[in-house]
């Protein structure tokens, strides 16, 4: 018997991507085409992007609620958000929720020990690398972190929130990500960079970064796959 995932969905092509993932790749555990029962609830992205920009953690924290417990009542029996800057919001959201959540960046941080990597860049919204999400799981396992600077996270989250998310996706969004981690590398001693935006792994992968990546929005899936399996392995 598979567990029930419900998706709390928040910008639209991360979440896909997430599904997809989850789909697709269920078929390796489970058989052909066969994948464990999925839900997703997603609201307005607009109701979280006024709530972010306006500092309101709490706000975000009753949106993502408001998700959990319309998946609950459709029967899922556990949760994942694909979208990790409303993680931020994780601690309102947790102690009150009707089923138990996998973080995703407890995942990544995870494979990052996995594989061994030691000194991570986090790439991501603005929103996302100013907070403590990344730092905060990555050095409760003896990781090191580096942020982008004050520039570069603007530049980032320009292009996630104005293209990424809208489905748009331009060479000269391949060239910035592709400079700003070149620098985590040359300048900064990073061995891997997250991928900490769920649109990220659509325009970049370890085939063009100049860093090995951590791609959350699939790592996320595949950690709910197991879950959902009852394979940890």
């Amino acid at each position: 018997m598979t567990l029930h995932i419900g998706i709390v969905g928040c910008s639209a092509e991360g979440a896909a991507l997430c599904y997809k993932t989850i789909c697709i790749e269920g078929a390796a555990l489970l058989g052909p085409h066969a994948h464990p029962e999925v839900s997703m609830h997603t609201p307005s992205l607009a109701e979280y992007t006024r709530c972010l920009d306006a500092g309101d953690l709490a706000g975000v924290g009753e949106l993502m609620l408001g998700s959990a417990h319309k998946l609950a009542a459709a029967g899922a029996d556990f949760l994942i958000c694909p979208d990790n800057t409303i993680h931020q919001a994780f601690g309102h959201v947790a102690p009150r929720s009707p089923r138990p959540w996998l973080h995703i960046a407890e995942v990544v941080a995870d494979e990052a020990v996995r594989r061994g990597f030691r000194r991570i860049g986090i790439t991501g919204t603005r929103w996302l690398t100013d907070s403590e999400v990344y730092p905060e799981k990555l050095s409760a396992r003896g990781l090191e972190y580096v942020r982008p600077t004050i520039d570069e996270r603007a530049e980032i989250g320009r292009i996630i929130m104005d293209d990424l998310v809208c489905g748009i996706f331009r060479p000269e969004a391949v060239a910035t990500f592709q400079r700003v981690m070149q620098r985590l590398k040359d300048e900064e001693g990073c061995d891997a960079v997250v991928l900490g935006c769920t649109e990220i792994p659509l325009i970049m992968s370890d085939a063009n970064s100049p860093l090995p990546t951590l791609d959350s929005t699939r790592l996320l899936a595949r950690a709910a796959l197991r879950r959902a399996t009852q394979k940890e392995n």
